[in-house]
């Protein structure tokens, strides 16, 4: 499948932190899969040479970019930087993508094209089509109940709305702002699709098959699931306030 040529100029933006042993790989699978689209690499100072790494791909390759940053912020942060450079430079599409291997780059055209009627596209893992390879129970049990929190909580009709393997419009990051974005680890995926809802733009989820990582360690914590269920309650007990304020 060919990437839809009037969506304008593509940008995949790939956080790393420790990720040497698959940056290269995942890079060279979205060049094979999608030759059209740049790459930006945002790193956060990773300690084992993934930012060195990343400059020598970058040297032999034009269509891949590097964004250093001086130290680990969290994924939300890593995003927001990688979201900013890409409007500076003129992109049209942002695309959010693991360093790790668990989104496959050689679906990216898919979500693309789904774009086109769409001001953002979801890869769901939760919903008929999607799977997950290579998942311990305890890990699919968990992604599974948070989206189900989170789809209570919030009232977003969405199954996969922590994924973060999604594409926006340069006109959705617009809108929805980012000035106000402060979450930092995945719940700052569930923030973004709340914002876009809300401003009454069109979300849309299409299948994807996740696959565990193979090398490195996943960065999910206590600190994140703890971020995740504080933000998501409290979005939630706003919501709810709001919507009995504007009954009176």
């Amino acid at each position: 499948m060919e990437i839809p040529a009037d969506l304008g100029r593509v940008l995949v933006i790939i956080p790393t932190y420790n990720e040497r042993d698959n940056i290269e790989g995942i890079v060279g699978r979205v060049r094979a899969a999608a030759p059209p689209v740049d790459v930006l690499i945002v790193d956060d100072a990773s300690p084992d040479g993934t930012g060195e790494l990343a400059d020598g791909l970058a040297a032999a390759d034009d269509h891949v970019k590097v964004l250093h940053r001086t130290g680990k912020e969290g994924l939300g942060p890593a995003y927001v930087a990688g979201f900013r450079w890409a409007a500076e430079n003129g992109y049209d599409v942002m695309v959010e993508m693991d360093a790790d291997g668990s989104h496959q780059p050689e679906e990216l055209p898919r979500l693309l094209a789904a774009l086109r009627d769409a001001d953002l596209v979801i890869g769901a893992r939760w919903i008929p089509g999607g799977k997950v390879e290579n998942w311990p129970v305890t890990r699919e049990a968990l992604s599974r109940g948070a989206n189900t929190y989170a789809r209570l909580l919030l009232g977003m009709p969405l199954h996969d709305a922590t994924g973060g393997f999604r594409a926006f419009r340069a006109a959705t990051l617009e809108k929805i702002g980012l000035e106000g974005v402060d979450s930092r680890g995945y719940c700052f995926q569930i923030d973004l699709a709340l914002r876009a809802l809300r401003e009454g733009l069109r979300v849309v989820e299409v299948p994807i098959t996740f696959v565990d990582r193979v090398h490195g360690t996943s960065k999910m914590s206590g600190d994140v699931f703890a971020e995740a269920a504080w933000r998501v309650t409290r979005w939630g007990v706003e919501n709810r306030l709001g919507r009995l304020r504007g009954r009176r």
